[in-house]
């Protein structure tokens, strides 16, 4: 099972949620550490419920359709959760820039820290709201690694040379 699939099966523990509902809940829930695109979303779902580990409902407005996690797919879900490395890659489009920044003009790299710089504040902010108002402790680590990360980020972009 991929790390997309399986963020889907996580979602659907909260309830049946259609895919428009779980592109919403995956930038909500997890947006700052996994991105999940619509497309990959819309992809899966047909994909799961063919392997039995969701049931699609009846169509609804717009031919939307709402899935609910199967038992398999708890099962499938659980495994996937407890197997695998206990190490992954960061994939990160900034850095990936930041990384070839030298190619740029100084006025291009300027706009691209700027833009990033602002991003992350932005999302700093956000992020240490999140993590305050966290109860649940396994969210609270999550919420407290994603703050820390968007620190991490905020000062590589403060050691990005300017000229």
């Amino acid at each position: 099972m991929n790390a997309t699939a399986a963020a889907l099966l996580g979602l659907l523990h909260d309830g049946p949620m259609s895919g428009g509902e779980l592109v919403a809940a995956a930038g909500e829930r997890f947006g700052s550490f996994f991105a999940v695109t619509r497309s990959q979303v819309y992809r899966e779902l047909p994909v799961l419920a063919a392997a039995g580990l969701l049931k699609p409902g009846r169509p609804g407005p717009r031919a939307s359709q709402r899935y609910q996690i199967t038992a398999a797919g708890r099962r499938s879900f659980a495994a996937w959760l407890t197997s695998g490395a206990a190490s992954d890659a960061v994939r990160s489009p900034l850095v990936l820039r930041l990384l070839h920044a030298g190619s740029l003009t100084p006025k291009q790299r300027a706009g691209l820290v700027g833009a990033g710089r602002e991003a992350y504040a932005e999302r700093l902010t956000a992020a240490k709201a999140a993590a305050k108002g966290e109860d649940d402790p396994y969210r609270r680590a999550v919420a407290d690694f994603v703050v820390a990360h968007t620190r991490a980020m905020l000062r590589l972009l403060d050691a990005v040379p300017d000229v």
